[in-house]
């Protein structure tokens, strides 16, 4: 029996808004993970929003997978297919049917306006958990309206739990803001040494990959094709390394993309690759849907994992590659800072505050050996009618290549080593970075959030002397 295992007749309900959780995005992934994790402790309703979902207006149980999976045999998980979101008839509907202790939900803010919108009604019955995944500066002074309607705020990175701070000003005392980083299982991402069961598997998806050719170094990209993930400019860069290689050295590297290489987000990469290295056969595309093992193996197969984002909230691949006891090389932003452990004048692993945002400028350089940072050489700022303002980190393509050139010229030794010690501090405790660990700390705030949680009232009485109070809304630009 799990620890702190409660009978189903005994927990609290949680209705979680977010994407559907059998979907392979990210969302769905750590979606998924803390559901599993937690299903011993709660019960699951998933309103699960997809683009265009083919079972809208089911009522699917997932309890006896979930039992299956995870040995709690009376865990009760149901799932409300949606089109987009859902919408607040549906909130009101499952309020009155499911009755929920608490509502859950994950990604970013004006996904859920009319969520917000009905916020006075739903915290006169259960409170609101926004698990916050992004958050960049600008300080999104916009957003102050829906995390003003929240109890709680999670944040997946110390850079969102600083701007949660900031936006809410003197409120976020009034409020639970604590910092959840993604967290993935160790028990599906793993190094897979020769004396490893699964290491003939290994070597049959080295061998689909690269076929009989064999590569001294191999680098690796896992993410969406889409422009904020820089895959075009991981390739340029890769053409600059290979450039500066010995002759005789050119062809025993090579650049793994898992990711779609055509797509209407993104870029034409197979156009991007034939500008900058013509038909060069060792850049490998990889794009069709993997399990988890197959996941895994890649990462095995790699002597690091670039991802040299524009902006990212956590940089779900870095972690997964530390799992799997392999390197790592990404722009200093966003959540991906938090995973490369920059540590301070004392050692400690630093943390942010209005007058420290970011070490984006390398105010401190010291890191764990397990990654090579990419620190950003410009800023732009970039915005559209949802989102006003963000900033864009962009690093340079001759100081990606050198972190590539950096990655190759160490020993398989050393790779070895600090690839194994990424693993061990993504494990540990101070990370926090195990699905374990993740689970603990929703479970934590969950119920604190439920014991803490005081209804308001249907309404108020206001004194109005002479006028209306008028509130105003202030977006200037913080950092």
């Amino acid at each position: 029996m799990k620890e702190g295992y409660l009978p189903k007749e005994q927990r609290k309900k949680i209705l979680f808004l977010c994407d559907d959780i059998r979907m392979h995005s990210g969302i769905a992934t750590m979606a998924r993970e803390i559901v599993l994790g937690t299903c011993h402790r709660y019960n699951w309703i998933n309103v699960g929003a997809a683009i265009n979902h083919p079972e809208v207006g089911k009522r699917i149980d997932l309890s006896q997978d979930t039992g299956n999976r995870t040995g709690v045999s009376d865990a009760s998980v149901f799932l409300y297919p949606q089109n987009g979101y859902g919408d607040s008839m549906l909130i009101r509907h499952m309020l009155k049917t499911e009755k929920p202790s608490a509502i859950l939900f994950f990604t970013d803010p004006r996904y859920w306006e009319w969520l917000f919108q009905i916020e006075n009604e739903i915290r006169t019955k259960v409170p609101m958990i926004y698990l916050n995944i992004w958050d960049n500066y600008p300080a999104p002074m916009y957003n102050r309206p829906y995390y003003e309607s929240c109890d709680t705020l999670l944040a997946i990175s110390k850079q969102t739990k600083n701007i949660n701070e900031i936006v809410l000003g003197d409120k976020a005392k009034d409020k639970i803001i604590e910092y959840v980083p993604h967290g993935i299982n160790e028990d599906q991402f793993f190094p897979i040494d020769k004396d490893h069961k699964q290491y003939p598997e290994l070597l049959k998806a080295k061998k689909q990959i690269f076929g009989d050719k064999e590569y001294n170094h191999v680098f690796f990209f896992n993410s969406r094709n889409i422009r904020r993930k820089n895959v075009s400019g991981l390739i340029a860069a890769y053409s600059i390394f290979k450039d500066n290689l010995p002759e005789n050295e050119k062809d025993k590297v090579a650049l793994v993309l898992h990711t779609q290489p055509v797509d209407n987000n993104g870029t034409d990469l197979f156009a991007v690759r034939d500008l900058f290295l013509g038909e060069d056969s060792s850049i490998r595309f990889s794009s069709g849907k993997l399990s988890v093992e197959g996941m895994n193996y890649l990462y095995n197969l790699a002597d690091i994992t670039v991802l040299p984002s524009n902006a990212e909230g956590w940089g779900l691949a870095l972690t997964e590659s530390m799992m799997a006891g392999t390197m790592i090389m990404a722009t200093v932003t966003g959540g991906m800072q938090d995973q490369m452990r920059f540590e301070d004048k004392e050692g400690n692993w630093i943390t942010f505050n209005e007058n420290f945002p970011s070490n984006h400028y390398g105010t401190y350089k010291k890191h764990g050996k397990w990654a090579i940072p990419i620190f950003p050489k410009t800023r732009s700022i970039v915005g559209s009618p949802k989102t006003p303002y963000i900033y864009d980190d962009h690093v340079d393509m001759q100081d990606l290549a050198k972190g590539l050139m950096e990655s190759y010229n160490m020993s398989r030794e050393e790779i070895k080593v600090n690839g194994l010690a990424g693993r061990e501090w993504v494990t540990s405790e101070e990370s926090m970075a195990s699905s374990k660990k993740m689970n603990e700390n929703m479970v934590k705030y969950i119920d604190q959030t439920i014991n803490e949680f005081k209804p308001r009232k249907n309404f108020d009485f206001i004194k109005i002397d002479s006028q209306l109070p008028v509130k105003q809304l202030c977006h200037k630009l913080i950092y």
